[in-house]
This record gives C-alpha cells, sequence and structure tokens, in this order.
C-alpha cells in the first residue's frame, strides 16, 4: 500500500470518529434545561386560550355586548371597536377589562392576567367569525352616519327643528360629538333617555316648590329639590306643572324627513 493511499484512508477515519463524537454530543441535553424543559408547561393554544375566554365572556360581559361580542343591548360591538383591532398586543383590552370605564358605565374586572388573555383571545376570535360573515354586520359604522349635509343641518337646528330653544352649540352641546359617536350620537339627539323631567308643585296655600321630577302616577307626584330633599304629595291636593325636554324630542318625530334626521346629525358631528 502507498504511502499516499495510507494517508487517504486515515484521514476518512479521523473524519468518521470526529462526526460520531459530535452527533453523541448534539443529542445530549445539559440537566438544568432538561429539568427546565421537562417542568414548563405547554403553552395553550389560540384555541383553547379563545375557549376558555369564552366561558368568563358568557358569565361577565355577554349580557352588555352579546353572546358573541358583536354588541348587546348597552354594550358597543366589539368585533368593530377600534381598541380591540388596533392593539396587537392585547394590553389595552385587558386594561379597559381589568380597569372598567367607569364613565361608560362599565364595571372593573378584577381577572387575574391569564383570564385576561383569555378573554382577548376569544375576542380576537369573534373578530376573525366577523369578518367572515360577508354582508352580516350587526353594527352601524360612523362613516354610515355621515351622510347629512352640514350646512343644512345647522340651518335645521337653528330654525324649522326648533333645536336652538333648548340647546347651544357653545353650552350644552359643547365638545358632545367628541363624547358620543355614531349610533350613540344619534339615539341622544332622537331620544334622550337620562334627561330628567323638571317639575313645580304649588300647594294649596299658593307655595311653590320646584325641582327635579322624581315620581308621577294617577295619584302622587314627587320632586327631588336642589338640595336632594324628597317631597310629595296626593295630587288631588296640589297643581303642578311638569316641564319635560323630551316631550320636545318626541313631538319631532313625525315631522322630521329622513334629510332632516341625516343632516341634522352631520352637524352635530361638528361640534368637537
Amino acid at each position: 500500500m502507498t504511502t499516499h493511499l495510507l494517508k487517504q484512508r486515515l484521514l476518512l477515519g479521523c473524519i468518521f470518529v470526529f462526526s460520531l463524537v459530535a452527533l453523541a454530543f448534539s443529542s445530549i441535553q445539559p440537566p438544568v434545561q432538561a429539568a427546565a424543559a421537562a417542568q414548563a408547561p405547554a403553552p395553550a393554544t389560540d384555541a383553547s386560550a379563545a375557549k376558555q375566554g369564552e366561558v368568563l365572556f358568557q358569565q361577565s360581559c355577554a349580557f352588555c355586548h352579546g353572546r358573541d361580542a358583536m354588541g348587546g343591548e348597552t354594550g358597543p360591538d366589539l368585533t368593530r371597536s377600534k381598541l380591540v383591532l388596533g392593539d396587537k398586543t392585547g394590553d389595552q383590552i385587558m386594561a379597559v377589562i381589568h380597569e372598567g370605564r367607569i364613565e361608560k358605565k362599565m364595571p372593573p374586572f378584577p381577572f387575574a392576567t391569564p383570564e385576561l388573555r383569555s378573554l382577548v383571545a376569544f375576542i380576537r376570535a369573534r373578530v376573525v367569525a366577523a369578518d367572515a360573515q360577508k354582508g352580516g354586520r350587526r353594527g352601524v359604522d360612523v362613516a354610515d352616519l355621515q351622510t347629512g349635509n352640514v350646512e343644512q343641518g345647522k340651518k335645521f337646528f337653528e330654525g324649522a327643528g326648533t333645536c336652538s330653544k333648548c340647546h347651544s352649540p357653545t353650552g350644552d352641546l359643547a365638545g358632545i360629538a367628541s363624547k358620543l359617536k355614531g349610533l350613540e350620537l344619534e339615539m341622544r339627539m332622537l331620544y334622550p333617555r337620562d334627561v330628567l323631567s323638571k317639575v313645580a308643585v304649588t300647594t294649596r296655600d299658593g307655595k311653590t316648590i320646584a325641582g327635579k321630577l322624581a315620581y308621577l302616577d294617577e295619584f302622587t307626584v314627587g320632586l327631588r329639590d336642589a338640595d336632594g330633599v324628597y317631597h310629595s304629595w296626593s295630587i288631588e291636593n296640589v297643581q303642578y306643572k311638569v316641564d319635560s325636554p323630551v316631550d320636545a324630542h318626541v313631538e319631532m318625530f313625525p315631522k322630521y324627513t329622513d334629510d332632516d334626521i341625516h343632516n341634522l346629525m352631520a352637524y352635530l358631528q361638528t361640534l368637537r
């Protein structure tokens, strides 16, 4: 055997041995890493997290936002929420759930972080499902209600609509479009449910007491005065006059045209 051939065989043998050694070491995991890998729980998949979140959502959120998160009696459609659609990490959604939005009558929910993340997973799953329902949208976008003429709406506000008799764009309506948007603003425009009526009651001895109407039926009238004290009388013993701002809105129902509503809504949306 020549010297050159012998060197070749020795070189191939060394390469083979080193390959075996490298392969053996690559299959061995350090004890600490192996133990940690064995103890670490498998991360929940989006599907399983969403399933867990669904249970929590039905218990605590569905009453307002609907069982499918697409809107309920008082809560908005979460599948079209700007916050939901813009929150890539889920942190903002979790903050709102945990801290609540008292100004919008949403209470805080002190869930643990894993529970909050499962709720985020469920809401996101509902977004995907809603997007797949072509033509099945339930919510109303702000853009859907921006079809009117602003100048015509202002003219209606100050004229035929008689809105300016009770409201002012620089007074009670200042910034209203920043507080209320879309359908919520239109509902407030057409029928403001949370506006309290006032009443003035005159007793037989000529004394008049005024305040916010607290109770009224065919037998009794009651009010709360400026100090919050409740007073009530039998109707047969007094005279009373109710000032109900909502009545003016109700009286407009048969008078509105579609253009009136669209134009007035367009004008109100400029009051920021």
